[in-house]
């Protein structure tokens, strides 16, 4: 049972800042400009220990990870590792070299896709991007490695839900995601006041359902938002029993999913950019599972009572019952660490 709501154990991993664009929602504010990157042996190692740990699934963000050269070297470590793959890219370097590096490696690729073209290539900040994206498509195609769409919705783009789904069923993906924006990295600069208001979020929650229906088994709609009833009926999805820690054969993905690997090394729960008050460490100090053992026993306890308090907070009786349990989790850890366990926040 995963404590952020998630049924996969996944692991994400950011080996770079690097990026062949400078998107204004980046939430790891990364760029050409940029060098963080992470070494092979360390990030193998964290795939080894992430693995038992019990993650299942290993997620290559970043930064642009097709601009970070090693990536087949994790992507294979991963599989040996029993762990499925998906890379997160802006489809621009997806030509045929790199796709015969994916290819048989990468189990679900992920592009992003932030609308109509003009509202794509506005937040990409380029003029090009959508068009240059769209242009590697037929060849992600006859690869035949399974895609799908990364939709980053806010206040401008909502009312395209409609023609990114259209697209995406057009072009043949198996997956859309659709992710509310998150104001943070370079969002929380060149977007502040972008992110969807709760009635947008009740909207889009609402146009999922209807295109579920209308596409059927054709795409897979996927949206990052959770309705009040589920979080009232199923607490374990969103808590790890107390009482896990003791047993024997718990392991460390029962109790945080996602985990994030930063491009500086930083581990923290849940999403990039998390309070550093929960972070686990940083991995060129300490190996993952050091790290996992020393936060379990020193920092498990208050990250479980911030999960607490925001399960309180938004089962609580409410006009519009949709919420985003990842943004106000993160937007709650960043009010206090060990002193402000009453404090609440608004969700709208």
């Amino acid at each position: 049972m995963a404590l952020t709501g998630n049924f996969n154990r996944i692991l994400q991993i950011h080996p770079s800042r690097r990026c062949n664009l400078h998107c204004l929602h980046c939430y790891s504010a990364s760029g050409p400009e940029e060098r963080d990157q992470l070494s092979v042996p360390l990030l193998l190692k964290a795939i080894t220990n992430a693995s038992e740990q019990g993650y299942t699934i290993a997620s290559f963000s970043g930064g642009e990870p097709l601009v970070y050269k090693p990536l087949p070297e994790l992507l294979k470590q991963a599989h040996q590792c029993q762990m499925r793959t998906t890379v997160t890219s802006n489809g621009i370097l997806l030509d045929e070299r790199h796709l015969e590096q994916l290819c048989g490696a990468v189990d679900l690729l992920a592009i992003s896709l932030d609308g109509m073209p003009s509202s794509h290539n506005r937040i990409r900040s380029s003029e090009q991007a959508f068009e240059k994206m769209a242009a590697r498509l037929e060849g992600v195609r006859q690869s035949g490695i399974p895609f799908g769409f990364i939709f980053t919705l806010t206040k401008r783009n909502f009312r395209e839900l409609d023609w990114v789904a259209n697209f995406a069923l057009e072009q043949g993906a198996k997956l859309l995601q659709i992710h509310p924006l998150a104001e943070v990295g370079y969002a929380s600069q060149n977007l502040m006041g972008s992110r969807p208001s709760t009635n947008i979020l009740s909207y889009a929650y609402l146009k999922t359902l209807y295109l579920r229906e209308a596409i059927g088994d054709k795409l897979f709609i996927q949206i990052d938002l959770v309705h009040q009833d589920l979080l009232r009926s199923n607490p374990g999805n969103f808590f790890a029993d107390e009482a896990l820690i003791n047993q024997q054969n718990y392991c460390f993905a029962d109790l945080v999913s996602p985990l994030i690997i930063e491009a500086d090394g930083t581990v923290v729960p849940v999403q990039h950019g998390f309070d550093r008050n929960y972070a686990l460490g940083n991995l060129n100090q300490a190996s993952l599972s050091e790290l996992a053992t020393h936060w379990t026993e020193e920092r498990y306890p208050c990250f479980r009572e911030l999960c607490r308090r925001v399960y309180q907070q938004l089962t609580a009786p409410a006009d519009l019952p949709i919420i985003d349990w990842y943004e106000t989790l993160m937007r709650q850890a960043k009010i206090g660490y060990d002193n402000e366990t009453t404090t609440t926040v608004s969700i709208t």
